[in-house]
């Protein structure tokens, strides 16, 4: 996971997580309601504009420093699963979803240093929780790890989605970019959906896992936020206009129920 982190998308119309509201403070960044309203405030700005605000600066850095960090534990978490892998077919698969987290990783960490901060210090903040969550989140088998990679990162990826429609032109560009499907969501549902054919009562311990990882997701990426404080004023609206305490809470609801379509999809209870 991301960090409140993989970057998958189902990839039909009934798995896909629900889009960011455009009605939080501004519209076309990532989806649209349908209006013809003009995106406005920061997210009407590029990154030359909006970083002249040291606060809002402050934010963007954390945010890219904690995609990176969870970019980079996804690389790994992806090489280990491969372990786990029963056939060659899902070993190749596997290397080549991990490629493609580290070539995310590398696209964040160069920005880092291209607006002037040190990758390796962006991404410090947010390794005791991430590690903590991975360590409290270990698998223990292939399928586990499949629910892992396919649910847990999806809720973090529908969090960045979120985030992203308040972010200035650059940012919200390079974060969508890097959240862009690797394959992992059509391979989990696959095996997940063969394995319970085969065997039904795997659903019943997937489904519980599955509620699990969804918990802890959640805890930890509003421990994260809670923890940031550029990053929670930028949420909430003081850096991002439009964002309010209200608006928090429908967000996180819409991730939930992203998440309920997600499980649909691998055939297990919500």
């Amino acid at each position: 996971m991301r960090c409140m982190t993989t970057s998958d998308k189902p990839e039909n119309a009934s798995e896909e997580p629900a889009e960011p509201a455009a009605s939080v403070g501004s519209t076309g960044s990532t989806g649209s309601t349908g209006s013809d309203e003009a995106v406005t405030g920061i997210a009407a700005q590029d990154w030359a504009q909006a970083s002249a605000d040291p606060q809002y600066r402050a934010a963007v850095v954390d945010l890219l420093g904690a995609l990176a960090y969870g970019e980079l534990a996804a690389f790994e978490r992806l090489a280990e699963d491969a372990k786990l892998a029963p056939t060659l077919e899902d070993k190749a698969e596997l290397a080549k979803m991990a490629s493609a987290e580290f070539h995310h990783f590398e696209r964040l960490r160069d920005r880092l240093t291209e607006i002037g901060e040190e990758p390796t210090a962006a991404m410090e903040p947010f390794v005791a929780a991430l590690d903590g969550f991975h360590r409290q989140t270990a698998p223990s088998d292939w399928l586990e790890g499949l629910v892992k990679a396919y649910v847990g990162d999806s809720i973090a990826s529908d969090f960045y989605r979120e985030v992203a429609v308040r972010l200035d032109s650059d940012s919200r560009a390079l974060v969508l970019a890097v959240l862009d499907d690797t394959g992992h969501a059509g391979f989990a549902v696959d095996r997940v959906r063969a394995a319970i054919d085969a065997e039904p009562r795997v659903g019943g311990r997937l489904a519980l896992w599955a509620r699990r990882l969804m918990g802890e997701a959640l805890s930890q990426s509003q421990r994260v936020v809670a923890d940031r404080d550029a990053l929670s004023t930028m949420l909430v609206g003081g850096v991002a206009d439009g964002f309010d305490l209200a608006e928090v809470g429908r967000m996180f609801s819409r991730i939930t129920e992203a998440h309920t379509k997600r499980m649909a999809a691998l055939g297990l209870a919500a």
